[in-house]
């Protein structure tokens, strides 16, 4: 089952100008997500993702995935595996075992 949300995003992007905006987050995940927002990000740069109960996390974006219907598509990942962000999405993952 594929999971997203809505989220907010604000950083620098690829020319280095500072931006906040609206964003869908998909393939959700414990560590991170895949993030669509029309902004170019450059790989390595640094996030903050801001969830609807107004939680907010740092995040990396890892890699530039495909884009579909024409959209910028980031994998990001928790900066930090600390509670804040275990809960961030507000759902229980299965653990690994």
């Amino acid at each position: 089952m594929a999971l997203n949300a809505t989220v907010a995003l604000s950083g620098e992007d690829r020319h280095k100008c500072t931006f906040a905006m609206p964003a869908r987050a998909t393939n959700l995940n414990k560590h991170g997500a895949a993030v669509q927002l029309n902004r170019e990000l450059r790989v390595g740069s640094a996030v903050v993702v801001r969830n609807q109960r107004g939680t907010l996390v740092s995040a990396r974006v890892v890699a530039q995935l495909a884009a579909p219907q024409g959209i910028p598509t980031y994998a990001i990942e928790f900066v930090e595996q600390d509670d804040k962000a275990k809960n961030f999405w507000g759902i229980t993952f299965p653990s690994n075992t």
